[in-house]
This record gives structure tokens, sequence and C-alpha cells, in this order.
């Protein structure tokens, strides 16, 4: 049962992998060791946090099979002492009943196979991601040119890390008067990068209690929420306009290099492979200028270099991907505007059936018809989903507090303060290891929600995005996978102090877990274990204390950057500019809907006069058909009996006398019916003229 168990979350582990890289990357275009890479940096970061909980009900089990080894062996030292004593009874072993776990794995499994995931999520994260960071974002035309790009760049990078690791290092073994081995080192790497990891899982943290529970809160204020996306809407037809006249601009570039480098260049392939990467609307006007056979002459006009070139197609690269995904952005917003209108239409209804004002093109599935229906959707749409959102803001608020009560309690452990500690301790007195393992579960997905979540949330300068609709460029894909491997250690390590299972922290004599074994003794750096990871997690207070008063973004609004402030001249500026734009999209939509159901309305009648037209034709031409057909055998008897009386009437005929009279001549002219009469005179007068 326990290997089942594994299997099927390492299976929807990737599945669910696999359907996050489709719905941010795109399949067909970016490269394929980017897309590899960070689905194993997305897969590896999620499988710890579903196998955790089976590592805890394991640890447990074994702790019960330890104490009871333990209970035995001094039963024992007790029984033979006592043995000499005729007059003392000897003590009866009363042992604990340790049930197995439904979902046990076996021992010697769990460390390898912790072992294997940390480390290659670690050479994910520090050698092989960055690598292909810079791989992607290469203008290089060659692979050796990419590659080449790549190593210079993380050798600039890493070697500046690499330099002030070493001097902390020294530093600290001269202070501390360290003997250091391989072991030594090693667990201080771990300590190091858990360290940084740490310092960004407490920042992300901060933000996600209070922003998550706070944005559901605001999805049931309708007023509020449309406010909020007119003023993405005035500020990504900003965006929209500037990427539009950045791709213009590099456009204008490409093509002052395209005329300038003629088809027999050598740079020419180079120019090639720039112009496949423009949309298609320019390829066609930035065509070959095979029109030109001038030779190619180094001494004639200067050429743009290689290295301009490199530099020009990165610039390509990223002003197409910047443009397409506004575009795409610009339409999912306004279709969300348009629903929220309708909203907003529809709450007064009386009817009680939800109406859009722009219906899909497309025909309505078995659900729209039969669960789906326009009166369910309006009592899910104007009553119910407001009420649901504002049940989980309450309940996401609660698990917030929770949270930052246990951060700053859980090194507590008499008596024991942190309330997942007292949940998990519960359970273990009854050996109730699903209630265990579901407890571990929420409490470790919700903690990854609000830290992923703001991941997927955070922007930097556009320089960082991840936008839904495979819109997400190879940089930020990788990023990201980056800082899920460099987050999920430390936060996996801070649940594990949270419910008191990781000995160092908690200072508690018991069995470690199998994903903290591989960790080493963190006592070798004894300020960071007994100080840094005890006391650095308080600052989640105070963060969010600031997240709750919106301070960063009051900041951030001070210095020049547009964000969302309530009570906000510029803010009430940029929110009626907002439903201007929304309300010309609106018309400009309505004008194209009036024109195809127009058009939609000629066809149909025009089709319906075809029809009707052609279904009497028809009708005429079947009853021709059956009124030939009805009466063959009839009129073939009628045909041979009109030729029979043609022959008796022939036979009738008296002959003709030849009197010498002349025949009427005929002129040589048209008949009106079209058809030429008889231009030959009689046989009898053909020599008269002779």
């Amino acid at each position: 049962m326990s290997g089942v168990a594994l299997a099927v979350e390492v299976v929807v582990v990737f599945f669910l992998a696999l359907f996050l890289l489709h719905r941010y990357g795109d399949f067909r275009k970016q490269y394929r060791m980017v897309l590899f890479a960070t689905l194993l940096a997305w897969f590896l970061c999620f499988l710890i946090v579903f196998i955790i909980p089976l590592d805890v009900s394991t640890t447990i089990y074994n702790q019960c099979k330890t104490d009871n080894q333990v209970h035995q062996v001094a039963i024992k030292t007790i029984n033979h002492d006592n043995s000499s004593n005729s007059s003392v009874f000897p003590t009866q072993r009363v042992p604990k009943t340790c049930q197995k776990p439904w979902s046990y794995i076996p021992d010697g499994i769990l460390p390898v196979f912790w072992r294997v995931v940390y480390w290659t999520s670690q050479f994910l994260t520090w050698l092989l991601i960055p690598f292909m960071q810079s791989y992607a974002r290469s203008g290089a035309f060659s692979i050796s040119g990419k590659i080449k790009t790549a190593l210079i760049e993380n050798a600039i990078y890493y070697g500046t890390y690499l330099l002030i690791f070493c001097s902390l290092l020294i530093y600290v073994a001269v202070t501390l008067k360290l003997h250091l081995t391989w072991s030594g080192l090693r667990t201080i790497g771990i300590t190091a990068a858990n360290t940084w990891g740490l310092f960004l899982l407490v920042l992300l943290l901060g933000y996600g209690l209070v922003e998550i529970p706070r944005s559901y809160w605001r999805a049931s204020c309708h007023g509020q929420l449309l406010a909020k996306t007119y003023f993405k809407a005035a500020k990504l037809m900003t965006e929209k306009v500037d990427a539009e006249e950045n791709l213009e601009d590099v456009m204008e570039d490409v093509k002052t290099v395209s005329e300038t480098i003629k088809y027999n260049h050598p740079l020419r392939k180079c120019i090639d492979t720039i112009l496949k990467k423009c949309p298609v609307e320019y390829q066609e006007k930035l065509g070959r200028n095979m029109d030109d056979y001038e030779d190619f002459d180094d001494k004639g006009n200067p050429y743009p270099s290689k290295k301009s070139l490199v530099k020009l197609h990165k610039q390509v690269i990223y002003a197409v991907q910047r443009h397409n995904r506004t575009q795409v952005q610009w339409q999912i917003l306004l279709d969300e505007a348009f629903h929220l209108e309708d909203v907003a239409k529809n709450e007064t209804s009386s009817t009680h059936k939800f109406v859009h004002s722009f219906p899909s093109a497309e025909p309505p599935g078995w659900m729209s018809k039969y669960l789906y229906t326009p009166t369910v959707e309006w009592y899910w749409e104007c009553v119910l989903r407001r009420w649901c959102y504002r049940v989980l803001a309450v309940v996401l608020c609660a698990f917030s507090a929770a949270v930052v009560w246990s951060e700053c309690t859980f090194f507590s452990t008499q008596p024991v303060l942190s309330l997942f500690a007292v949940f998990i301790q519960l359970a273990e007195r009854d050996y109730n290891y699903v209630y265990i393992e579901m407890a571990c579960f929420v409490t470790i997905f919700f903690l990854c929600y609000c830290v992923y979540s703001t991941v997927f949330r955070i922007r930097v300068f556009n320089y960082y995005y991840l936008a839904p609709h495979h819109q997400t460029d190879a940089y930020s894909l990788q990023f990201s996978g980056m800082l899920f491997c460099r987050l999920t250690p430390p936060l996996c390590l801070n649940f594990l102090g949270v419910i008191h299972m990781d000995c160092t922290i908690s200072h508690q004599n018991r069995q470690q877990t199998a994903y903290t074994s591989i960790m080493g003794s963190m006592q070798v750096l004894s300020f960071i274990a007994n100080g840094f990871y005890i006391y650095y997690p308080m600052l989640i207070v105070l963060l969010c204390i600031a997240t709750y008063f919106s301070l960063g973004t009051r900041c951030l609004n001070l210095l020049g950057f547009q964000q969302f402030v309530g009570e906000n001249d510029l803010t009430s500026d940029l929110v009626d500019e907002g439903r201007e734009l929304i309300r010309r999209e609106r018309r400009k939509r309505q004008r194209t809907e009036d024109g195809e159901s127009r058009r939609r309305e000629w066809r149909e009648r025009y089709s319906e006069q075809r029809e009707r037209y052609g279904g009497r034709n028809r009708s005429v031409y079947s009853e021709l058909k059956e009124t030939d057909g009805s009466g063959t055998d009839t009129g073939r008897a009628q045909s041979r009996r009109d030729r029979s009386d043609k022959a008796e009437l022939l036979q009738d005929v008296e002959p003709l006398d030849f009197t010498g009279e002349e025949p009427l001549e005929t002129d040589n002219r048209r008949s009106a019916g079209g058809h030429y009469l008889s231009t030959s005179a009689s046989r009898a007068r053909i020599f008269d003229d002779v």
C-alpha cells in the first residue's frame, strides 16, 4: 500500500506541474531544454511538498518502535536486577501498540529519495537553470554562440558568488576556530543555501498571508473589483501602446539592416533568422531584396557587425514577446471587464436569468443546457459568489493568524505554544496517521500557496513576469523554477520546526525525519541554528502589518509607479480613463457584432430563398419525372400507333401532278425563331438560267 501511495503522489504531482507549465509556457515555440528544466524544477518542488506528510507519519511510527525497543531493554535490565531478590516481584512489560500507517515507506527508501530530489533541485537552481536562462536570452545565431554567451555570463555571476562565499567561509573558520571536514563543508553549503532561501521565504510569506485573504474578500465586493479592473485597463493600455511603439522601432531597425545587407552578403543568413522571428505582417514588408543583384564589396558602404546583429536579434525576440503578451492580456481583460459589467446590470434583473452582452458564438454544451442554466448562473454570479468568497476569506484569515502565531512561538517546547505542533502531538498520542497526514498536508499546502502564489504575482519591471495563456517567456519560466528550488527546502524545514519535528530547532530527544537527515547537523554554525532560524521568522509580523496597511504599494506610488490605492487622485483618474477605454471597446465590439448579425441574417434570408426556389424547381422536375415514369408503357404503345398512322396517311396521299408551274421562290432570310430557312431552289429549275 505504501508503494502505491508514493507512486500515485508522484503521478499526480507530475501532471500538476505539466498543467501549470502548459498554462504559462508555450510548448510549440520555446526550447525543449528550457521546458524540461522548468518542468523538472516545478515537479521536484511540488513532490517535496506532497511527500513530507508521509515522511512525518513514517517517522512517528519509527519513533514508536524505537521507544518500545528502549522500553524492552530497560525492563530486561530491571528484571535481571530484581531476579536476585526473591522478595521483589518481577516487573511486567507493557509495550506500546504501534500501529503501522497505511502509507508507511520502508526504511532506507526515503533517505535515498530525499537525497536524489534535494541535490537534483540544487543542481537545477545553481547550475542548469541559470545556464539555460542565459542560453535562451542570448541573441546568438548558432548553438555554439549561445553556449559561449551563457558560459561567460555564468562565470562572471558565480565567480562573484564564489569569491564572497570563500571569504565568509575563511572568516567563520578563523573566528570560530572550526576544524572543517568534507561533511562540515557540505553542511555549511546547505546552511548557506537554506539561509538565503529563508530570507526570501519570510518576505514572500509575509506578503501572501495578508494579501491572499484580502484578495478573496475584495473579490466579493463587486464595485471595488470593477474599479480595479478599470485601473488595470488603463495601465495595460499604456503598456500595450509602449509595446507597439517599441516593436515598430525595432522593425524599422530590422528594415534598415535588411536593406543594407544584400542577398550575397555573408551575414544574410543572420538577417533571415531575424526576419523569421518578426510578426507575419512585418515579414511580408521586410522580404529579401532579391531585385537588387549588387555584388558584395568589403570596401563599400559600412555594414553592421555580427555583434550588433546579435543585439538586434535579442531586441526582436523581446519586442515580439512583449507585444504578443500585451495583445492577449488586453483581450482577456476586456472579457473580464465586460463580464463584471454584465453582473452589475443583472443584479437588478427581475427575471433572475443572467443575460450576457455578447453571447458566445459557439453552441451551448450539455452543461449549459441542463446544469449551468441562465437561472443558475444568475444565482451564482449575483448572490452566491460573494458569500462564498467572504466565507473563504474568513477561513484563510484564520489560517494566516494561526501561521503567524506559530511562527512566533514554535521555539517554545515547554509549554507547546505552536498551534500546529499541538494538533500533531494530539494525533500522535492515538496514532491517527490519516489525521496527521491530512493536518500536515493542509498546513504545508497553505504555506506553499502563500509563497508560490506570490511568486506568480510579483512582477519586476517586465523583466520577470509570469503571464498565463502561454505568454510567459523562457527567462521568467526558468526564474520561477529557480525560485521554487531555493524556497522549497527552507519552507519544509520551517514547517518541520513549526510542528516540532526538527530536533535541531526544538531541541527534543526524538528521531529525526528522513528529510532533516540529509541536511546534516545545523549545530556546525550554532549562531544560525540557534539564532537566525528561530528569531528571523518573527519578522513575519512586521511584514504582515506593512502589507495590511499597503506600505509597499504606497511607497511605489510615491516613487511614480502606478498602484491601485483607494483614495488617490491618480487612481481615480486612471479608473475613469479605464472606464472610458472599456466603454469604447464595448461600442467597437457591439458594432462588430451588429455587422456580423446583419451578414448572418442576409445569408440566412438568401439561403431560404435559394432553398425555396430550388425546392419548387425540384418539385416540378419530380412531377414531370413521375409523369414520364408512370406512362412509360402506354407511351411506347402510343408511339407505335402514331408511326403506323403516319404510314397509312402516306399511303393514302395522292401523287403530285407536275403541271409545269413554277413553285414559289424562297428568299434567303432568317426566321423569327432563330432558324435559317431553306436557301436551295427546286431541283427541277436548277439549270433554267443556263
